[in-house]
């Protein structure tokens, strides 16, 4: 693995995880067992395969700090009132001192197959972009059912692969060929630049330091999506293209259920 990931000339970058005890849909997921371990230490040993500089995992519960900590995990506690994950990795990023220029990914604790490939092109996009200050990954749509479901989020790019919008809506639109299929059944179009956001999180130090002064913008709050936040300030978003969607975390008790079930069979 270790020639692999020197093979790829990636830059140095350090991986913050995330980690919340409570959760609306499935309080407590990250400690519920999977395959004998808690998911947060799935996520754990994946980010350290990653080959970043450290691993750390972030939280604000004594629970999940004891549960890290047993599995061999570095640990910072950060305050209890962010919002949301950035604001806990600019905390982490604040309290390690990184440099500005320092690269930051995102590992959600919730992810325990994330396919470490994402996470090494993520890196590279951002570092081959140094006018960008956050990465992020997309794949293809190929069916129909996802470019129009508003839970499948979308992103347009431009020729830099920067992107140019994230949406629930369906974009880009393709006013002829949906204007003759007035079902929207059947098939995209071929080629049709169609890209689902997959939500990994890239960032230089830099852009961190300043989330908390970024205001909330007016597309954030109709879109519910934290993303546009960046865009609406003119911040440039690099997406790095996956060759499929990965494996779905842990949202609810039956994503557990799934999970549980392919561990078994590739156990057989």
């Amino acid at each position: 693995m270790a020639e692999n990931i020197k093979d790829l000339n990636l830059p140095d970058f350090h991986i913050v995880i995330p980690a919340r005890y409570a959760s609306q849909r499935f309080p407590q997921k990250l400690m519920a067992d999977l395959g004998g371990k808690p998911v947060l230490q799935w996520v754990y040993e994946l980010a350290l395969k990653a080959g970043a500089q450290s691993v750390t995992v972030a939280t604000d519960h004594e629970v999940i700090e004891a549960a890290a900590l047993a599995f061999g995990a570095s640990v910072v506690m950060t305050r209890a009132d962010h919002e949301n994950g950035t604001e806990r990795l600019a905390e982490v990023a604040a309290k390690r001192g990184w440099s500005s220029n320092e690269i930051i990914v995102n590992v959600q604790g919730d992810e325990p197959f994330l396919p470490v490939a994402l996470i090494h092109s993520s890196v590279q996009a951002l570092n081959q972009d140094q006018e960008a200050e956050m990465a992020t990954v997309a794949c293809a749509i190929d069916q129909v059912e996802d470019f129009f479901n508003p839970n499948v989020v979308k992103v347009v790019c431009d020729d830099k692969q920067r992107a140019l919008y994230f949406s629930r809506s369906p974009m880009p639109w393709d006013r002829d060929g949906f204007a003759n299929n007035p079902d929207k059944t059947g098939f995209l179009p071929v080629d049709f630049p169609a890209f689902r956001h997959i939500g990994l999180y890239v960032y230089r130090a830099s852009l961190l330091a300043r989330y908390a002064d970024l205001p909330m913008s007016p597309l954030e709050r109709w879109e519910k999506l934290e993303q546009l936040r960046f865009l609406h300030q003119g911040i440039k978003v690099q997406v790095a293209i996956a060759d499929g969607l990965p494996t779905h975390g842990v949202d609810t008790l039956e994503d557990l259920e799934k999970l549980r079930h392919q561990l078994s069979l590739e156990n057989i």
